[in-house]
């Protein structure tokens, strides 16, 4: 049988973008002052988040974490998922908020601010995914 996972990620990283895509616009127009500044930080994430985080899904997908043959719970996974992907998130959208705003001060600003915000946000967005059936060959135990 065909894996069809990708079909999950797919969906999994256009939920999230969008999610992480109005966090980012809401944090920069707070910090910058400027709406357009957000709004083009948040265009220009729409297509490197997109790319990373469905590789970043991927990777996670392939990973078999165990403790002495135990898989680790799902509440651990999602965690250790969250710190990883908000790394890559927070590297990128600094990256691009300095290129766009010309200002490392409020592109780190931006960076700091968003850690906490998505971390949040992007641990609650793993728990309902993972009560999620689509795009799965069988269920796995909740």
């Amino acid at each position: 049988m065909k894996d069809k996972s990708y079909r999950r990620h797919l969906a999994k990283t256009i939920t999230w973008r969008f999610i992480g895509t109005m966090d980012t616009i809401i944090l920069s127009w707070i910090i910058t002052g400027n709406p357009f500044i957000g709004f083009k930080l948040g265009l220009a994430e729409v297509s490197t988040k997109s790319i990373l985080y469905y590789l970043h899904e991927r990777v996670w997908y392939k990973i078999n974490l165990t403790k002495e043959g135990v898989t680790l719970e799902s509440k651990k996974r999602h965690l250790a998922k969250t710190i990883t992907w908000r790394l890559i998130g927070t590297l990128d959208t600094m990256t691009l908020a300095w290129i766009i705003s010309g200002n490392p001060l409020a592109a780190l600003q931006i960076g700091l601010a968003e850690v906490f915000t998505k971390m949040i946000l992007y641990y609650f967005h793993e728990r309902v995914w993972y009560r999620v059936n689509f795009g799965l060959p069988t269920r796995k135990n909740l």
